[in-house]
């Protein structure tokens, strides 16, 4: 019954910024993974239930920041400083169990249909 839907995708150049949407039927732990042509999917930032704890891969600290709105039912992925590197779809992913530690290496169990995310010149 849980359902994910990302949005916010599109073309910019290097530097720019973008903010992507999530929207879960319910309030669990989430994580935003995305996936290039011809490369394995790969673990981008992830948030608790509640906000408190956050997780993000190495090759977008500092540039990536996860939040949410749960009155809004919403997890936001705000990319600053984009890269021609970080070009994939990114999905967003949750896992149902609301309780335990939440970080990319949870076990996410329902995924959206994917965001298009294209940096270049």
């Amino acid at each position: 019954q849980l359902q994910l839907v990302e949005s916010g995708g599109g073309l910019v150049q290097p530097g720019e910024s973008l903010r992507l949407s999530c929207v879960a039927s319910d309030s669990v732990c989430i994580g935003w993974f995305r996936q290039a042509p011809g490369k394995a999917r790969e673990g981008v930032a992830s948030i608790s239930s509640a906000g408190g704890d956050k997780d993000y891969a190495d090759s977008v600290k500092g540039r990536f920041t996860i939040s949410r709105d749960n009155a809004k039912n919403t997890v936001y992925l705000q990319m600053n400083s984009l890269k021609p590197e970080d070009t994939a779809t990114y999905y967003c992913a949750a896992r149902r169990r609301k309780f335990g530690y939440c970080s990319m290496d949870s076990s996410f169990d329902t995924w959206g249909q994917g965001t298009l995310v294209t940096v270049f010149s």
